[in-house]
């Protein structure tokens, strides 16, 4: 059985090369959907302009396929509202960018 740490954990394996931080940190992943052997992840760039869009989602797809031994489909959404902004980023993410003390 698939369960939504399992996924969250192997996108944090998927570092943003701008920012230097994972998408999960950095607020990219709105939401993980499992229907039990298919993962459905939504997410976004930090703007439609993103020229690594591509990659981030492929590169998304390949860590679920390598870390979650389970899963049988992926489905990456790529969607644009709600619209990211840097509020989306986690406390973690903000002392990797060095917002905030650790």
């Amino acid at each position: 059985m698939i369960i939504e740490a399992q996924v969250l954990n192997a996108l944090r394996q998927v570092i943003d090369p701008e920012l230097g931080i994972n998408i999960v940190d950095l607020g990219l992943v709105y939401s993980v959907d499992i229907e039990g052997n298919q993962v459905q992840v939504t997410l976004t760039m930090t703007t439609p302009a993103c020229p690594l869009s591509g990659i981030l989602i492929s590169d998304a797809e390949a860590a679920i396929w390598q870390s979650v031994a389970e899963v049988e489909s992926i489905q990456i959404r790529l969607v644009w509202e709600p619209p990211w902004n840097p509020n989306l980023i986690s406390e973690q993410g903000k002392v990797e960018l060095g917002w905030m003390d650790a």
